[in-house]
């Protein structure tokens, strides 16, 4: 196997009989020990749960095969003995959930054990996989950087002074400096996409009513859904069909779900063949560094972004499909009625007098949660669904709309509370204004509910900064509603430059 191996490689070799499940948990538990202490991505590994978990995949498998022939892979489980990790914000039973967060604790100050598996979890444990422990999250998934007052930051593979985004950055540094071959992290704001970019990975971001473990119906705003983070479009769209058609987590009994996808990964080998789902057509795709914040903060481009994204509509071009300017416009009420609904969740929080032991930023949208009225969030809600009609019915006019991924090169450690103690709220402002800075196009996409996908573009030195190497730039592709197969498809034309081709500096 090669020394970083996809997780189509990892499935192959595993079911040729190259390689075991044990070998490779032993092998990702290895570099987790070496990686680790550099890298923040692991709050939490069960060594031996795991290494049960995946001496139990070997016997199964040993089990399904005859005379030593290997078991047809439809038999199995897809992702049978595949090491893998969740978020610390998905419950598996055993493991503690801390969130990110201090207020996890109890009066021993430990934070206890789920009792039992969450919807993620449960359907990532079905499919095989050998869940080797919990990534780092910023406190209760809030930010798209991966720092917190309960664990050490997590860090980029490729700058280890620069954040991997959030508020999968765990999960997307540990796919990136090759201790799991692929992970899924969850997206209410940009989540999977803003941790993929700042990685070098392939992230994407289901529409609303696709993933049945998060259906971006069942939470607050309608905003957050699972997704994967990989290398490759293949390996994505693998991960896809583990979320979306897993026997016994398959449905969403809902009235709004996409329409129906097969496989995610047949669609992705079918193009790679030349026969892609939209047929013989050049794709019309619409390019914007328009961005809902224009209007409320200062959004600069950074000439690396930009960079990035020409090198996007070059390589768009050279497949032939048909690339111009979109001119997309936002409604300058979005900021604020965003930030109003981004904010709310906190207010649930059962703390029970514990506000003192969040992060300045958690503090301060608490509090701005309860003193806010029903009548002020329902009017955010009005705003914001008036603002996804608008959308949808603007980016209609495109195939797929292309943007930036992120407006500047991976961010230095403590950047976003840059002159302020990470638990001080007179810092929340400027977090917050940072991080839409940062991440101008990502959070608009979970409001209006289509899919949307970041590839890397370009390998550089940033211009500016003390960066030790090339980091990635990239692209985000936004599709129309139940068109992620059709972004994995374009993802795969595209053949994005993802870690393997990058020198790891962790």
């Amino acid at each position: 196997m090669a020394q970083f191996p996809t997780l189509t490689e990892t499935v192959a070799a595993l079911h040729s009989g190259e390689t075991t499940s044990e070998t490779l948990t032993r092998r990702a538990l290895e570099r987790i020990d070496a990686l680790n202490p550099h890298l923040g991505a692991f709050v939490h590994v069960d060594r031996e749960g795991a290494l049960t978990a995946a001496r139990a995949a070997d016997a199964r498998r040993a089990h399904g095969s005859t005379c030593g022939t290997p078991a047809p892979s439809g038999d199995l489980p897809a992702l049978l003995g595949v090491p893998t990790a969740l978020k610390d914000g998905h419950d598996v039973a055993g493991m503690p959930t801390s969130w990110g967060s201090l207020t996890s604790r109890d009066q021993a100050g430990n934070i206890p054990p789920a009792t039992s598996a969450d919807e993620l979890a449960a359907t990532l444990q079905d499919s095989g996989a050998v869940i080797l422990g919990k990534t780092q999250v910023p406190e209760f998934l809030l930010n798209c950087y991966s720092e917190n007052r309960m664990f050490p930051p997590a860090r980029n593979p490729f700058a280890l002074d620069c954040s991997p985004g959030g508020s999968s950055g765990g999960q997307a540094a540990a796919v990136a400096a090759g201790i799991l071959p692929a992970a899924i992290g969850s997206d209410g704001g940009g989540s999977v996409r803003i941790p993929a970019a700042a990685c070098g990975l392939v992230g994407l971001k289901p529409g609303r009513g696709r993933v049945p473990s998060s259906d971006a119906l069942s939470n607050i705003g309608q905003l957050g859904v699972n997704g994967p983070l990989a290398r490759t479009a293949e390996d994505a769209a693998l991960l896809m069909d583990v979320l979306c058609h897993t026997p016994g987590h398959e449905e969403i009994h809902r009235p709004v779900t996409a329409v129906p996808e097969p496989s995610f990964r047949d669609a992705v080998r079918r193009t790679l063949d030349g026969t892609p789902p939209w047929g013989r057509r050049p794709l019309r795709i619409g390019v914007s560094t328009a961005s809902p914040f224009d209007e409320t903060y200062e959004i600069t481009v950074f000439p690396e972004a930009r960079t990035a994204l020409e090198a996007g509509v070059r390589r768009l071009s050279a497949l032939g499909h048909a690339v111009g300017d979109a001119q997309i416009h936002y409604d300058p009420a979005y900021p604020e009625a965003f930030s109003q609904l981004w904010t709310t969740a906190t207010g649930q929080l059962p703390l029970d007098g514990t506000e003192d032991l969040l992060t300045g930023l958690a503090r301060t949208f608490r509090e701005r949660a309860l003193a806010r009225s029903a009548v002020e969030l329902a009017d955010a809600f009005g705003v914001l669904r008036r603002i996804e009609a608008d959308l949808i019915r603007q980016f209609s006019r495109f195939d797929m709309v292309l943007t930036p991924a992120l407006a500047m090169p991976p961010r230095p450690e403590g950047w976003f509370h840059e002159g302020y103690d990470l638990a001080d709220p007179a810092g929340a402002d400027q977090d917050y204004m940072r991080q839409c800075q940062y991440t101008p196009w990502t959070s608009v996409v979970n409001v209006v509910g289509l899919p949307a996908l970041t590839v890397p573009t370009t390998w550089s030195g940033p211009a500016a900064g003390d960066y030790p190497g090339p980091v990635p730039m990239g692209v985000q592709l936004v599709g129309r509603p139940s068109a992620e197969a059709w972004l994995l498809a374009l993802a795969a034309q595209l053949d994005p430059p993802t870690t393997p081709q990058a020198r790891l500096v962790a």
